[in-house]
């Protein structure tokens, strides 16, 4: 699959969000010795949020997670979270280049703090690096963490599996699996691995082990939903199991059909299925009847993955755009906000910071993975990778996982701010 595509031009930050960033008051007396700092070393030029205006507003929506919820009527638009307070208050960072240092990566750069190139994997507000965890030869495209497990899980197109202890961080186990891992999923106890033709199914509690054949090559995208596992594969279709709780096993169960090319993200929500698939469409499916409702066309390129947000459907593609959809009174979902990026993206996910409010990770083809504060979109950071991240993952009490396409697999986590004055 090709997701290459896009130019690498250098991402102007201030140019998109800096109305919401506030500027250093040491830095305009001519004082200010914090690298990075977080407050801005230029004057806020009168730019706007970076993306389109809304065909409309919508009021009293909020975000299904776990914590608090809030309003999203204001999507794009900065003055919703504001530019600045405590900690995670929706201001921006700002950093002396947009790049890693290379001497720094190799251990010899001589200028130390002066330096003008980032001396850090990520810049931002709230959230830090654990641990880097080495063992995969190529793309890492999968990672899952199943529940009351304290193992993790990660796939890679160097066809295996590896099995992770997530006290020590050490790689407790390698499984070959003759095929490129596609992707990768858990639900409860079970860890759903795709590759060419198969679903491999791990039962993490009592070792079992099933294949599930059907899939017309590689199988790009997973997800379960009401003892129902589907897959999207290499030729378009959609491919559903039930599991049968009398045999302990998934027994086929439908095939569905209507994408043109290979479907690589699955989603669902509100009682509806989303596919998102290298035809450049998402298709809208009833999950009682298993019939195709919708198709959405307004992306120009492979749509690489789609995210549900309540009553929202956000979706990303190579076309360098993220999609806000929201349902019409008949029921249709229509584009209601549009944000842009100079980068094709590869994926989303979406969690909460440590104050509980919702944060979208954003992996682009330039090797940065985005994270902006929602609905505003106001970036809150950025990470640094040496290979784009294709698979993203969170864990519990703030942490989530990176994988880019060196096999390096990051531990990150949320951590709380210490209250600043002076600023």
């Amino acid at each position: 699959m090709d997701v290459d595509g896009g130019n690498k031009r250098v991402y102007n930050r201030l140019g998109a969000d800096a109305k919401h960033q506030k500027v250093c008051f040491h830095w305009q007396a001519g004082k200010c010795n914090r690298y990075p700092c977080p407050y801005l070393h230029s004057e806020l030029p009168s730019s706007h949020a970076n993306g389109t205006s809304s065909k409309r507003p919508y009021e009293n929506s909020g975000f299904s997670g776990p914590r608090r919820s809030p309003n999203f009527n204001t999507w794009g638009r900065g003055g919703g979270r504001g530019g600045g307070g405590g900690a995670g208050g929706g201001r921006g960072v700002v950093v002396k280049a947009d790049k890693v240092c290379n001497y720094w990566i190799q251990g010899n750069c001589s200028f130390g703090e002066r330096c003008k190139f980032l001396h850090s994997w990520s810049v931002g507000d709230g959230f830090s690096l654990l641990t880097q965890l080495e063992g995969h030869q190529k793309v890492v495209s999968g990672i899952a963490f199943p529940s009351g497990s304290d193992k993790l899980y990660t796939g890679s197109t160097d066809e295996t599996v590896r099995l992770w202890d997530c006290q020590s961080g050490k790689c407790m186990a390698v499984v070959t699996l003759g095929g490129e891992v596609g992707c990768m999923i858990s639900e409860g106890p079970w860890v759903f691995v795709g590759i060419p033709n198969f679903v491999k199914a791990w039962n993490t509690q009592n070792s079992m082990e099933l294949s599930l054949n059907g899939p017309v090559g590689q199988v790009y995208a997973l997800v379960v939903i009401n003892d129902m596992l589907f897959a999207g594969t290499q030729d378009g279709s959609i491919l559903a199991w039930k599991f049968n709780v009398v045999t302990n096993c998934f027994e086929p169960a439908a095939s569905l059909k209507g994408h043109s090319r290979g479907v690589v993200s699955l989603v669902v929500g509100a009682n509806r299925l989303y596919s998102g698939s290298m035809d450049n469409t998402i298709r809208v499916w009833n999950l009682e009847t298993l019939q195709c409702l919708q198709t959405l066309t307004d992306h120009t390129s492979v749509v690489m993955s789609v995210l549900c947000w309540d009553q929202f459907l956000l979706s990303c593609s190579l076309d360098k755009t993220v999609k806000v959809w929201y349902a019409t009174e008949s029921g249709n979902l229509e584009v209601t906000y549009t944000h842009n990026e100079e980068n094709g993206i590869v994926t989303l996910c979406g969690m909460h910071d440590s104050q509980g409010k919702p944060i979208l990770l954003c992996s682009c083809n330039d090797n940065t993975v985005r994270l902006y504060d929602l609905p505003t979109f106001a970036e809150r950071g950025k990470i640094f990778t040496k290979q784009e991240v294709r698979a993203i993952q969170t864990g519990p009490n703030g942490i989530f996982f990176t994988g880019d396409g060196t096999g390096q697999v990051r531990v990150w986590n949320w951590i709380a701010e210490p209250t600043t004055t002076g600023q």
